[in-house]
């Protein structure tokens, strides 16, 4: 039986996927200096406003896909104590393992499952909320992660994405933000991680994503309803919540 040959799409995913590991033991300190902590503000925000649509006081399951070190899985959990709502069990996801070690050992009320967006070990219709931050844009196959996410939940549930959505920067403001992005980001992050190229990776995936407005198409054809969209620090972050139908 002759070796398969990796597909250009599976080959560049596997790239994106060794350089989490190469970068996992420094990601938290990393992620903290760049983003001044102000992140945290953007992850409870989507977390608030996802119960806030579902309306509900008790949910299933949460499931954070490409959870990297578990960091948002610990705001859903905060979250859902401040807004009185019960969760069952809380799943982390992701494809990396050196990410899902640091996990485990800072998140001991999750599940952990090593896989890819777009084949999720669980079950058709089993969660009620599905959460990616920072991660989209790492999903080669982001169209049939999409489907992926719809197959998976439960009718009316939520996703809830955080993103560097492409942004059309020609202000002065913007020129600073692109300035900042592409040049001073990359310069710290690699001190920190020992590894220049991985965040000189950020800014350029950046570039090639989508804008907020196409994400939201390729939502709104996967089959969900987009309920909210709202840019953050000068349009650095974007947070989408959409719902089943």
């Amino acid at each position: 039986m002759g070796i398969e040959k990796l597909t250009d799409k599976e080959e560049k995913q596997e790239k994106i996927v060794k350089m989490f590991d190469n970068i996992a033991e420094t990601y938290d300190l990393a992620n903290r200096v760049l983003s001044m902590g102000i992140d945290i503000q953007w992850r409870k925000k989507g977390c608030d406003k996802a119960f806030e649509i579902l309306g509900k006081s008790e949910l299933e399951q949460i499931t954070d896909v490409a959870t990297g070190t578990g960091d948002l899985l610990i705001y859903w959990k905060e979250q859902a104590q401040k807004n009185d709502v019960n969760i069952k069990r809380y799943v982390g996801i992701d494809p990396s393992v050196g990410m899902l070690e640091v996990a485990k050992k800072k998140v001991d009320f999750a599940d952990f499952i090593e896989g890819k967006a777009q084949a999720l070990s669980i079950e058709s219709e089993s969660t009620d909320v599905i959460s990616i931050s920072y991660g989209i844009r790492n999903v080669v196959d982001r169209v049939e992660a999409l489907q992926e996410f719809y197959r998976a939940l439960k009718p009316g549930g939520i996703v809830m994405i955080l993103e560097f959505t492409k942004q059309d920067r020609s202000g002065v403001v913007d020129k600073v933000v692109d300035f900042g992005m592409k040049r001073i980001l990359p310069r710290i992050g690699g001190l920190i991680s020992k590894n220049y190229e991985a965040y000189k990776y950020l800014p350029d995936s950046i570039e090639e994503f989508l804008t907020t407005e196409m994400l939201s198409q390729e939502l709104e054809e996967a089959g969900f309803e987009m309920k909210y969209t709202k840019s953050f620090s000068m349009g650095i972050s974007t947070l989408l919540v959409a719902q089943k139908k």
